[in-house]
């Protein structure tokens, strides 16, 4: 018992620092050496840490990588992009092009990747424009964050809820899409605020956005498999599992483009990490331990039954070890009388609360990281400057929205 706690809180140590201090090991390494860990030095059994693995959640989650991968092989994101760039409009307004293109793509297509497939060429966007590229992309980082809490299918931790929760596409929508919507403003408002006399460049590079062509019968195809998706979720109980895989066979049975194609954007890594932390939780469950620890916490106040308790609890956890394990670690012991509460409080949690930093989430992360390889940067002050009260604007939105529909 003693030596599966000390290899979880090592390894949730090294997934909050991003590192292992001294190696070359990140999050996704830390997870799986954590859960090998526990399986060589028997804290589980083998047949036990498989069985931990959830396949339902790991399969829709897969199934929707692909789904999403078929619209940037397709061209898809760089036809919208290139729409973008020729909008004759100012900064400002381009500011909420962004925002709502962002929030749109991301509550169908996965968030990640979205910020992944467009950061880069709406980064050429903003060069050949002249404009400073921060604020707009921060506005796409935050509204793809904060917008895709809005469905189950808008990030992996919203997939992992709506599965453990088995809650419908519309029973998740309903507990957290306003929130989400209302949202957008409010990322628009202080991000114009902030930048309105640092909207455009001194000086800036020549930059030409050279995006690969439309392949309109493949992105009608990803769209064709994308709403029937959306459909099956919404309008029958087929798994969904089971639904995002076939609309992920669909794709991959492909005469022009190849199945590596689009497996190569489908997040390895993300599935990695996933498995460690099912292990690493389920090792974990056997001790007994979070029976206990969360007894103690109910008499000192700290009620995860409670939206509001579970919102700001996750909240805080999601800027330690990110969304994802946030996620997983409270879900088990957080599932209330009321399951769309519980998705609320911790998708909002997850989805509003991870903007405040650079290491919040992995939508923050890449913006930042393609910024620099590209010659702009954006450090941790100018990220937290705009994502802190952007947070806490969110924060006070999600809260009352909260309290109104929990009591």
């Amino acid at each position: 018992m003693d030596l599966t706690i000390a290899i979880f809180i090592v390894t949730y140590s090294v997934i909050a620092l991003g590192k292992a201090p001294g190696l070359m090991i990140d999050r996704t390494g830390a997870a799986l050496l954590g859960a090998i860990a526990l399986i060589v030095f028997e804290c589980i059994g083998i047949e036990a840490a498989w069985a931990s693995i959830d396949v339902r959640t790991v399969a829709l989650l897969f199934g929707l990588m692909i789904v999403s991968s078929a619209f940037i092989v397709s061209g898809f994101y760089d036809w919208a992009a290139a729409r973008v760039a020729r909008l004759d409009v100012g900064p400002k307004t381009l500011l909420a092009v962004f925002i709502l293109v962002s929030a749109s793509l991301s509550a169908f297509l996965t968030n990640d990747v979205v910020v992944l497939a467009m950061t880069p060429l709406l980064l050429a966007v903003t060069l050949e424009r002249g404009l400073n590229p921060a604020p707009f992309l921060l506005a796409f980082c935050f509204a793809a964050n904060t917008g895709a809490a809005g469905t189950p299918i808008g990030s992996p931790q919203n997939m992992i809820l709506a599965e453990g929760l088995r809650l419908s596409f519309t029973g998740f929508a309903k507990a957290t899409l306003t929130p989400a919507l209302l949202s957008l403003p409010a990322v628009w408002l202080i991000l114009a605020l902030g930048y309105r006399k640092r909207w455009f460049l001194s000086a800036h590079p020549p930059v030409t956005s050279k995006g690969a062509a439309l392949n309109r019968l493949e992105t009608g195809k990803a769209l064709l498999a994308t709403l029937a998706v959306v459909c099956a979720f919404i309008f029958t109980d087929w798994p969904r599992a089971l639904v995002a895989m076939g609309a992920a066979g669909f794709l991959l049975m492909n005469r022009k483009i190849s199945s590596a194609d689009l497996l190569k954007h489908a997040d390895g890594d993300l599935m990695l990490l996933l498995f460690g932390l099912f292990v690493l939780n389920a090792a974990l469950a056997q001790t007994g331990l979070p029976p206990r620890l969360l007894a103690s916490l109910r008499e000192h106040g700290v009620d995860l039954q409670e939206p509001l308790v579970l919102f700001f609890v996750t909240s805080a956890l999601t800027n330690v070890v990110g969304n994802n394990p946030a996620v997983m670690l409270l879900l088990p012991y957080a599932s209330g009388a009321r399951p769309e509460l519980t998705a609320a409080a911790m998708a909002l949690g997850t989805g509003f609360s991870c903007n405040m930093i650079i290491f919040g989430s992995l939508a923050g992360i890449i913006v930042v990281e393609e910024a620099r390889k590209r010659g702009v940067e954006i450090s941790f002050r100018e990220f937290s400057r705009s994502g802190l009260p952007i947070a806490g604007a969110c924060f006070a939105l999600a809260a009352a929205w909260l309290w109104w529909i929990g009591y």
